[in-house]
């Protein structure tokens, strides 16, 4: 007999409860077990957002989701519509998730989504930096010797790139980045999101290094790191220059917008670019 249970992944507020949407609402409501990073924050959002949980919540962390996540299987081929939620942002993403998901794909059940807040977006978009493309790294290792060797292999990444940090190892890590990637990359320390003492710093790595040193901050840290410009060596050929604003142009994008993201994407001036464009 085909079972009906299926895995509803619930994007929750980051801090602001304002940002709940009505699908986490009826997602939460409606399923037969939650899963809950956190069963004490899970309590209070629903409090806060007035809703009544009518299903079994069970905890699920870091701890646990490897014994629990065969539990929750099981669950599913009894037809439960299993609903994960972690203490902020998108389950799976540098939270627990994705083993409950792989395992239920595996085992023939549908995965689907209330979508929500992201800090790795919404740090993105508020940086200032380019967003077109970028690399999440989620957590950099505590250790500084690992730390230290997997920033030297970021190092040369063109994309922005998009890290979380504990506030407790953010100085260090600033200063291995400045060691790794220069104190001149512009960077963005982005701390608190949505919430009352939301704070974002854009600065080069140096002075944010400076800063977290003298004023170690408190709360939850995403930071976000411009990539590596292009060396000599790396500048494409002018045809290829060329070639990648005619594909933009042809996308849909204005010529100065197109102009603007190759310049970016090779570390050149724009008026470099625009001059190449417009040659007889």
């Amino acid at each position: 007999m085909e079972s009906n249970g299926r895995v509803v992944l619930v994007g929750a507020p980051l801090g602001n409860t304002g940002d709940a949407s009505e699908r986490l609402r009826t997602a939460l409501a409606e399923a037969d077990v939650v899963a809950a990073e956190d069963t004490r924050r899970l309590a209070r959002l629903t409090r806060d957002l007035g809703i009544t949980v009518s299903g079994r919540v069970v905890s699920y962390f870091e701890g646990n989701e490897e014994r629990r996540t065969p539990d929750l299987v099981e669950a599913l081929r009894g037809g439960a519509t299993v609903a994960v939620v972690t203490d902020g942002g998108m389950p799976s993403v540098s939270d627990p998730g994705y083993r409950l998901v792989r395992a239920a794909l595996d085992a023939g059940f549908p995965v689907t989504a209330a979508p929500g807040p992201s800090a790795v977006t919404t740090a993105l978009a508020l940086s200032g930096l380019p967003s077109d493309r970028f690399v999440f790294e989620g957590f950099l290792p505590r250790s500084g010797s690992n730390r230290r060797s997997r920033l030297r292999e970021l190092a040369a990444e063109p994309r922005t790139l998009v890290l979380f940090e504990a506030p407790h190892r953010l100085a260090d890590a600033l200063a291995d980045l400045v060691a790794t990637f220069g104190g001149d990359r512009p960077a963005a320390v982005c701390r608190e999101l949505t919430k009352t003492y939301e704070e974002i710093r854009r600065a080069p790595l140096a002075e944010l290094a400076d800063w977290a040193a003298a004023n170690p901050p408190r709360g939850e840290i995403t930071l976000v790191i411009g990539g590596a410009p292009a060396t000599a060596a790396e500048r494409p050929a002018d045809d290829d220059l060329r070639a990648a604003v005619a594909r933009r142009e042809a996308d849909g994008e204005s010529r100065r917008d197109a102009i603007t993201a190759v310049a970016g994407e090779y570390g050149l001036r724009k008026r470099e670019v625009y001059a190449l464009i417009h040659q007889g």
